[in-house]
């Protein structure tokens, strides 16, 4: 027996007529690139003389590339200091919000605006706190009779952007995780309830295990984004000459290809980046099916 319902005669033409500019641009925009990106991969071009066969070269300098290497590791460190802030941050904020109080939606939409926000001007205003000398963040600690703090100095940029992009992805996080919640049944609460269960017992041993797809879905997303990290660490810690106090594998993609013009490397890194992403992606569907619980 089949299940459903099918597109009959002229739907079938609204269907492909609807679906045409998706498709078109899913073929060309997604998966066009992605070859383009992994043909050229193989070549030597700098945007102006001809692509030249470069073989698998590109992909053995990445190794010799410290640069790179560095980029590389700072994106691993940026993930996983990224993807547990945003998780953990987002059930926090969504489970007190979760509740029946006053003003809650005026909360809500103050958590998920900075997800509607400008990541420029987003930076911009973060730029103003994290200031050396006239940052607001260390007139707070001068006002409480603390020294000044260099927020975006080499040792401590990594968990100063790591913090502003936590705190832009909160908003996303808690529309997910209140979903989930939304979605269990009282009735489970208010049995616990009876049978003497704190909050926290209720939390742990009924919040948590039914909204594992949720977290699995957020954990998902965070890392993809983590991956894919550039507007805030571009704004926030840019140097001249096109350096970073932190530069991701994102970051050195866009250098090497339009600062260097060395469009070769930059798709080796970028086809190197998605192949990261991909095993990634893998061991959370494996993490998926045995420890998600789905109703």
């Amino acid at each position: 027996m089949e299940y459903g319902l099918r597109p009959l005669g002229r739907e079938k033409l609204w269907l492909w007529g609807l679906l045409a500019p998706t498709l078109i641009g899913l073929t060309f925009g997604t998966i066009g690139s992605l070859l383009a990106t992994l043909l050229l991969s193989f070549f030597s071009w700098d945007l102006i003389a001809p692509p030249t066969w470069n073989g698998v070269a590109n992909y053995v300098a990445l190794v010799e590339n410290s640069a790179y290497l560095k980029a590389f590791t700072n994106t691993i460190v940026f993930a996983g200091l990224y993807v547990p802030g945003v998780v953990v941050s987002s059930l926090l904020v969504a489970v007190l919000l979760n509740r029946k109080i006053r003003g809650v939606g005026l909360f809500r939409t103050a958590y998920f605006l900075p997800t509607v926000t400008s990541a420029v001007a987003t930076a911009l205003v973060w730029n103003m706190f994290y200031g050396k000398d006239t940052g607001l963040l260390n007139f707070f600690l001068e006002s409480l009779g603390l020294a000044p703090f260099c927020w975006l100095c080499r040792e401590n940029a990594m968990m100063s952007v790591v913090i502003v992009n936590v705190w832009g992805a909160i908003g996303e996080g808690m529309i997910i995780f209140l979903a989930g919640l939304t979605a269990i049944p009282r009735e489970y609460y208010e049995a616990a309830t009876v049978d003497g269960a704190s909050e926290t017992q209720q939390f742990f041993n009924i919040t948590l295990p039914l909204i594992t797809p949720s977290i699995f879905f957020q954990t998902l997303i965070s890392a993809i984004k983590a991956f894919q990290a550039y507007d805030y660490i571009y704004m926030l810690t840019r140097r001249g000459q096109g350096e970073s106090t932190v530069p991701v594998a994102v970051y050195s993609i866009w250098r090497n290809a339009f600062n260097f013009f060395k469009m070769g490397a930059a798709s080796a890194q970028a086809i190197q980046l998605a192949v990261l992403v991909a095993v990634f992606m893998g061991l959370l569907f494996l993490f998926e099916r045995r420890y998600v619980v789905y109703e």
